[in-house]
């Protein structure tokens, strides 16, 4: 039994180690290293029940002992499948997030191009060119006029709140 504990105990140690490196990995080898100590976990979980069947076989004044061994191996591993999972997880979301931010960024610069393409369309229904710097005149008079309401706004919610306090 002691050998096959020793080497499952060198075992965990190996992957608390990989755990620290797992963090600063960069993302193309994360997903290796992850593959990697799920592996060595999945290894020792087998080795574990291994050593459960020994440590019963063991005698009776050194069993006590030889279990406690195993249960506090077994409750390192297990820590250690959560860590991963919990890493898992956030760089899951991290991913996500990064996705999501991509896509807006995508969507703020298509506005200017579906902007072009309602301009394009107008002028094939035969609006003339006078009539789309017109629009492009007021949209552009309409940004000003919100900016002036939002600015008056603050000011009026100022004005109030120093009258009312």
């Amino acid at each position: 039994m002691d050998p096959l504990y020793q080497q499952t105990h060198k075992q965990v140690h190996e992957i608390q180690s990989r755990m620290g490196r797992l963090e600063t990995a960069d993302k193309q080898s994360v997903q290796i290293v992850e593959n990697e100590i799920q592996a060595s976990i999945d290894q020792i979980f087998s080795r574990l029940e291994r050593l459960e069947i020994l440590s019963s076989k063991e005698p009776p004044n050194k069993r006590q002992n030889a279990k406690l061994r195993v249960d506090q191996l077994k409750y390192d591993v297990q820590h250690l499948q959560t860590a991963l999972r919990n890493f898992q997880h956030r760089r899951h979301a991290r991913e996500q997030q990064e996705r999501q931010r991509e896509e807006l960024l995508s969507r703020i610069f298509t506005t200017n191009g579906t902007q072009k393409k309602i301009l394009d369309i107008a002028n094939m229904l035969g609006l003339s060119n006078t009539v789309m710097r017109l629009i492009e005149k007021r949209a552009f008079q309409d940004k000003y006029f919100m900016i002036g309401g939002m600015l008056l706004t603050c000011v009026v919610m100022f004005l109030v709140v120093q009258y009312l306090t």
